[in-house]
């Protein structure tokens, strides 16, 4: 007799929709670290999570032609942009950066995967880089939060430590996440033991940029990976609050440079990605 393979358990992340108040729960398969609190290989973005891909299908119509289904990007489909985009930038660029998986978030949400969360997050050593990209997806919504200059001190006057919040859909209100930002910031600190006065943590700006904004509910994702494209290449030396939002306006890139920019970088299965 041959035995079954057992399918892998699968995660239902809540996602209710800040503005309709809809829930519209989204299917994740569990990673075997998040199941027996165990670290496992390191996945494309360090250390953490890694999600098993799967066979993706098309449906082939009457006539042969292949439905194009667009849906939002889920977090595999994230992560194979952004693979594809981390591979393909400047290693000059790449060592001022470094990036938390897009999962990690949202687990530090949830009280039984806090402390593995942030120590996955310590074995990435978040403060020996400049720029810090944090993918958020919360409430079936992608947006982006990065950390300035991290490896300065809090109380640092010339280098002074900042956040950015870029989202592509200003009328979802993307202060709603402050509350949870601050609370992983000051955790994320004191895990590591890097500030001794943790109240100072707590005044860390959070900055909120008018970016350019999507044009139906489907294209968050993609904005979030063109953000973190289009910050590798004109992010400054020395981020100086003064100076925001430096390129960071609502006419910082067009819509047909979204579209550009996914068809070099986006999904092999568009019915998948698009």
């Amino acid at each position: 007799m041959v035995k079954r393979k057992r399918q892998q358990p699968v995660v239902f992340i809540d996602l209710e929709h800040p503005i309709t108040g809809h829930s519209n729960s989204v299917e994740l398969e569990e990673p075997e670290n998040v199941k027996n609190l165990q670290p496992v290989s390191p996945s494309i973005s360090g250390m953490g999570p890694v999600r098993r891909r799967r066979q993706l299908t098309k449906k082939v119509g009457r006539n042969g032609a292949i439905p194009v289904r667009k849906r939002k990007l889920d977090s595999r489909a994230f992560e194979y942009c952004f693979q594809n985009l981390w591979r393909s930038s400047p290693e000059e660029k790449k060592i001022q950066f470094t990036y938390l998986d897009c999962l990690w978030f949202n687990l530090y949400l949830k009280a039984s995967h806090r402390r593995k969360v942030l120590k996955w997050i310590k074995d990435k050593e978040i403060f020996s880089k400049k720029y810090v990209f944090v993918p958020i997806v919360c409430w079936s919504h992608w947006s982006l939060l990065i950390f300035c200059h991290f490896d300065a001190s809090p109380e640092s006057k010339r280098r002074k430590p900042c956040m950015l919040l870029l989202d592509s859909l200003q009328e979802a209100n993307p202060r709603r996440l402050e509350p949870e930002i601050r609370k992983f910031v000051f955790d994320i600190f004191k895990e590591d033991g890097k500030c001794k006065n943790l109240n100072v943590i707590c005044k860390i700006p959070l900055m909120v940029p008018k970016v350019p904004q999507q044009k139906n509910g489907d294209e968050c994702g993609k904005f979030v990976l063109y953000f973190i494209h289009l910050f590798m290449e004109a992010a400054p030396a020395n981020f100086r609050i003064k100076d925001y939002p430096y390129f960071m306006k609502e006419n910082w890139f067009t819509e047909e440079g979204v579209c550009q920019f996914y068809k070099t970088f986006g999904h092999s299965d568009e019915d998948a990605c698009l």
